[in-house]
């Protein structure tokens, strides 16, 4: 089994990609929404809350743990990999690929504020900021939004447009999405950008990442599992929206 968590419904855009590519596997997805967004909370209290969350998907079974959380990776992945012989696969804002693909020499990273000031994230920016003009900000609200379920409409458009305008204004041409809730923006996004400016989401090479791990260590179903997705959704608080979510990703993938 797969465990998969976020901090609330944002990882379900990972679970979105790993489904294209892994569809026969079986999931548990734990959305931690009692306490997000954990963008501002110390790294302490995150890596409490992910040793919590692990050793509840490793009592329901799972064999490997996606930290679908940017914060949460940044923040506790490398702990949980030293306390726990299970694998954590995490997340990696995609830098790179929009580094070598600008072409006006600058790009936007949208993350929550605990991923702009972690070491990981500032050790990749490193690596590419000679070459290119990296322009940051904080998705004020955008997680907010999610957990609400407004992902369209005047409220979303208003919200977004403060924090993407500034990197548009920079002449950044890629928009790199660097929280997991943002993908579920990504239709209003992509709407203020406009079509010259590609936004760029991690999951997908997640997920490949996930199916290359799997298939290393005997982890993917030799029987071919069932014909449609397994998939249970947990919540630390109200697990409405999780699964309208997770309902609207499976009717947009038949």
């Amino acid at each position: 089994m797969i465990g998969i968590f976020d901090s609330g419904s944002g990882g379900l855009s990972v679970l979105r990609e790993i489904l294209k590519v892994l569809p026969r596997e079986k999931y548990l997805f734990f959305a931690d929404n009692a306490f997000c967004p954990y963008g501002e909370k110390t790294p302490q209290f995150i890596q409490d809350r992910g040793r919590a969350i692990t050793d509840y998907l490793l009592s329901e079974g799972a064999d490997i743990i996606v930290v679908a959380c940017n914060t949460a990776t940044a923040a506790a992945i490398a702990v949980l990999r030293n306390e726990y012989a299970v694998k954590f696969i995490g997340m990696e804002p995609a830098v790179k690929p929009a580094a070598l693909s600008s072409e006006t020499g600058v790009i936007g990273v949208l993350a929550t504020a605990g991923t702009l000031k972690a070491s990981k994230y500032l050790k990749t920016r490193g690596l590419y900021e000679d070459d290119v003009k990296i322009s940051e900000r904080v998705g004020k609200g955008f997680v907010e939004l999610v957990e609400r379920g407004i992902l369209d409409g005047p409220e979303a458009e208003e919200t977004v447009r403060q924090s993407l305008q500034p990197l548009l204004d920079d002449g950044a041409d890629r928009i790199v999405l660097g929280c997991t809730h943002y993908p579920f923006l990504r239709d209003v996004i992509q709407r203020i950008a406009g079509p010259d400016v590609q936004v760029i989401d991690p999951a997908p090479a997640v997920a490949r990442h996930l199916v290359h791990v799997m298939t290393e260590d005997g982890l993917i179903r030799e029987d071919g599992g069932p014909s449609f997705p397994d998939v249970r959704i947990v919540a630390s608080g109200d697990d409405t929206i999780a699964k309208r979510l997770y309902e609207t990703i499976i009717n947009n993938q038949q």
